[in-house]
């Protein structure tokens, strides 16, 4: 029986290729909506993953639900975290953006894809939380 470690390298293994699927049909350029819209039919429709799009993130303050429109992007087997850019590159920000989904949804494995690039692997950043 795999390991958590092995089960969630072997899961952003069949998202990356997935993401190469997309980026190698639609190129760089768009907008982020387009890559999440191809990635879902690919991970869902293609690969029969267990995936959901712009997940309300719930934070709690003194016992409170705040309200504060944090969404994950795609969410895969209830594991990996997938925030999709269409930017330059990938910043500071955008590591504390996706820590801060990770800590906030209890989850370990985030994956920063960046469609914007000339090579989809030099767009892509894994984000560890706690494992």
């Amino acid at each position: 029986m795999p390991t958590k470690v092995e089960s969630l390298n072997d899961l952003s293994e069949q998202i990356i290729g997935a993401a190469i699927e997309v980026h190698k049909n639609l190129g760089p350029g768009l907008l982020e909506s387009i890559y999440e819209a191809a990635l879902f039919y690919e991970l869902y429709t293609l690969k029969h993953l267990t995936v959901q799009r712009q997940v309300p993130i719930n934070v709690q303050y003194k016992g409170q639900d705040l309200e504060i429109g944090y969404r994950i992007d795609l969410l895969v087997e209830d594991q990996v975290i997938i925030e999709l850019k269409s930017v330059e590159s990938i910043t500071d920000v955008h590591l504390a953006q996706m820590l801060t989904y990770l800590k906030l949804s209890d989850k370990h494995l985030g994956l920063i894809i960046n469609f914007n690039v000339k090579l989809l692997k030099n767009g892509i950043k894994r984000v560890l939380h706690n494992i």
